[in-house]
């Protein structure tokens, strides 16, 4: 699932929940490869509300999010001249999280040379898939 100007990806429970795109105002992450990417990498924690500020950009399904695994580490990947790392994928647990009142959740933050490796577009790239 794929949109232009809104973070989208899919939550398909059916499929592997890596297999989506994550796309995000003209930029595309493969988030299956991010996720293979994320195990060379800590997962640390985050503020919920420093690493999803940008959630009023982000379509949420708030019936799903309700079901989401809070345990499950964030993937974010750092952006030049960016200073907070943008997620790629559990938007829907940031939403579960703040509706809740946790505070902090999981992540793992690739590496510059991992987060490039997964953009698909964006940043001079143009459209791989």
């Amino acid at each position: 699932m794929s949109g232009e100007a809104t973070g989208t990806t899919s939550h398909d429970t059916e499929h592997d929940p890596y297999d989506q795109v994550f796309v995000l105002l003209g930029w595309a992450w493969d988030v299956a490869r991010a996720a293979r990417a994320a195990a060379r990498h800590p997962v640390t924690r985050a503020n919920v509300h420093q690493i999803g500020a940008l959630g009023p950009l982000i379509r949420i399904d708030p019936d799903y999010a309700r079901t989401v695994d809070l345990s499950r580490p964030l993937l974010a990947v750092p952006l030049p001249d960016v200073g907070t790392p943008i997620v790629i994928d559990g938007w829907h647990r940031i939403h579960k999280a703040k509706q809740t009142g946790v505070a902090e959740l999981p992540v793992v933050i690739l590496s510059a040379d991992d987060e490039r490796a997964c953009r698909l577009m964006g940043g001079g790239i143009e459209r791989r898939w």
